[in-house]
């Protein structure tokens, strides 16, 4: 499993988010294909705040074009677009209004709707945006996840069957098991596709999703994710490992 991870230890959760926003501006710095549009799927967490105000800083002191940037979301809670709750809330104001993106690049997944549409919608809009891989998926370019004391990521549980693994929905509806409960989340396929796939795990109450990710522990989703994957990106604060 250890051979499918890149993995940096930080010492605090401020470390974590600083190490993930300036790997995030140097990749959007040194890219060269600009035929398509450059895609990042969002998540939220105690994390994400951090992480978006440390991006702002790196770009306010280092100016970096965000024209052909199209943010999406890896899951979103069921709940209003200006509740606190909601993940896009938190990237509105902390990363979105600073860095003046256009409205134009923003996908919010209409989660305050009626969820069928708005998993219809949310799956239309990146398929339309982006590349379609062989199997249709879309080509997210980073996929940024948290990771939750369970070992969940987006809004992918542990209590979900294997076999949600290989339903090839970009977007699905959820229950969670924690609240509130109702969200629309990205399935395995569309993560698995995406071309990165970073992981900002924060919180010494995660050391045992952690330790079991290391362990190959198959019924964790961080697990599925990476087992999946050539490699994924893990910036942690949560035990200090040899690679």
């Amino acid at each position: 499993m250890k051979a499918k991870l890149q993995l940096h230890h930080l010492p605090t959760p401020e470390e974590v988010a600083k190490a993930a926003a300036t790997k995030l501006v140097g990749l959007l710095k040194r890219r060269s294909d600009l035929r398509h549009p450059f895609s990042i799927a969002l998540s939220g967490g105690r994390i994400a705040q951090p992480f978006y105000e440390c991006t702002v800083k790196l770009v306010k002191d280092s100016p970096t074009s965000f024209d052909d940037v199209h943010f999406f979301w890896a899951d979103e809670r069921c709940v209003p677009g200006n509740s606190p709750e909601s993940n896009y809330f938190t990237a509105h104001k902390f990363l979105f209004e600073p860095l003046r993106i256009p409205q134009t690049n923003i996908h919010r997944i209409l989660a305050d709707r009626d969820i069928a549409y708005a998993v219809q919608e949310a799956e239309a809009e990146l398929c339309r945006v982006m590349p379609l891989n062989p199997a249709a998926q879309p080509i997210l370019d980073v996929v940024i996840l948290g990771m939750g004391e369970d070992g969940h990521v987006a809004s992918l549980f542990p209590e979900e069957g294997d076999s949600f693994v290989n339903d090839d929905r970009v977007y699905r509806h959820v229950t969670a098991t924690k609240p509130p409960p109702e969200r629309i989340t990205l399935g395995y396929q569309p993560i698995l596709a995406a071309r990165d796939v970073w992981v900002l795990a924060s919180g010494i109450g995660k050391i045992s999703a952690f330790r079991g990710l290391l362990a190959n522990d198959e019924r964790l989703p961080i697990t599925r994710v990476v087992a999946g994957r050539q490699q994924t990106v893990i910036f942690q604060d949560i035990e200090k490992t040899e690679q």
